[in-house]
């Protein structure tokens, strides 16, 4: 896929300096900047680099001024950083436009489905299901019963949707994502035999919220696990059955919450958090990594460690964490001074 510095300059509203026809195919830092890639400056540190790159071309501030002679295309833009986030998410675009019912795949005869579907190769839609338009659903997902699936949704290679999820517009489900598995429920009888407790809710995912490769979030016992509008998700994370987490809150990788938490808006919960079940986090929550919370959290608060306490209490406490075995040793010579004097009466 090429493009042209003037079709790029289109595409970001700035102004070329250099070749305006010269053509770029792939994407660069710019200290690694080849032949034919795009790149962009705006970090001041890394301004000596282009100079040096060999990138086709350049996009920078509109208030960059070479200090020597540049043989890289310029595109002067007002914020060079925007711009490039801006290109990479047109790249990503058009690198994804694809559409078509690719064969071998199967389609129920009661599916309902948008147009501009694209359906990779062995994919299976199930009975009843309705899905939105301009959907791009990847090799291999399998789709079951009953699910809701909104407009312009992305659902990656190797996905497991079971049945009657509901999932909103403007998603995306990277590879691996299992929606609506069994919640891990079991009762035990009196002779320590678990039996399992039938899963029969349904796992709701609202508009604009993505979901990190390998997730999976459970469905629920009765009524529905929720994830609300705008969550992101990271990779490798367990959601529970019956779990709600609020709007536009951010979740790191290997994050696992067990059942019926619910979890506010605005919260930003680290790598590798556990949560117990049945307790309640509130609106914009700071959870750093590693945490273990068992406990309910109030709003705006920022909590460390395991068990999770205060931030700012598992600095001041972690300062003497790392001197026990000093402040042991002065203990002990202080219990043998003490023992010592008591002897002398």
């Amino acid at each position: 896929m090429k493009f042209t510095a003037i079709q790029i300059a289109e595409i970001l509203d700035g102004e070329i300096f250099g070749n305006k026809n010269v053509e770029v195919f792939s994407l660069s830092k710019i200290e690694e900047g080849e032949d034919g890639s795009l790149t962009f400056l705006s970090n001041p540190k890394y301004t000596p680099y282009i100079y040096s790159t060999k990138a086709s071309v350049v996009i920078v501030n509109k208030d960059f001024v070479p200090e020597k002679a540049v043989e890289t295309t310029l595109i002067k833009v007002a914020d060079a950083y925007q711009a490039f986030s801006t290109l990479l998410e047109f790249y990503a675009k058009v690198k994804s436009e694809k559409s078509g019912i690719e064969i071998p795949s199967y389609i129920s005869e009661s599916a309902n489905i948008g147009t501009n579907l694209y359906l990779g190769a062995f994919s299976y839609i199930s009975a009843n299901v309705s899905i939105g338009v301009n959907a791009k659903i990847y090799p291999n997902v399998y789709i079951g019963d009953n699910v809701k699936i909104g407009d312009n949704v992305i659902i990656h290679a190797g996905s497991k949707i079971y049945s009657d999820t509901i999932i909103g517009t403007n998603c995306t489900l990277h590879a691996g994502v299992i929606v609506g598995s069994d919640g891990f429920g079991f009762a035990p009888s009196a002779e320590g035999i678990f039996s399992k407790i039938p899963q029969i809710g349904n796992v709701i995912i609202e508009d604009n919220v993505d979901i990190g490769a390998a997730t999976t979030i459970d469905r629920a016992t009765l009524g529905s696990t929720i994830i609300r509008k705008g969550v992101k998700l990271d990779n490798q994370i367990q959601i529970a059955h019956n779990v709600e987490i609020g709007e536009n809150t951010v979740i790191a990788a290997q994050t696992g919450v067990a059942g019926s938490t619910k979890i506010g808006e605005n919260c930003m919960i680290g790598g590798q958090v556990g949560i117990v079940g049945h307790i309640t986090i509130g609106n914009n929550v700071k959870i750093q990594a590693q945490a273990g919370v068992g406990r309910n959290v109030k709003d705006d608060e920022i909590i460390q460690g395991s068990p999770a306490m205060g931030y700012s209490d598992f600095n001041k406490s972690y300062v003497y964490f790392k001197k026990l075995p000093e402040l042991a040793a002065t203990i002990n010579a202080l219990e043998k001074d003490i023992k010592a004097l008591k002897e002398k009466k």
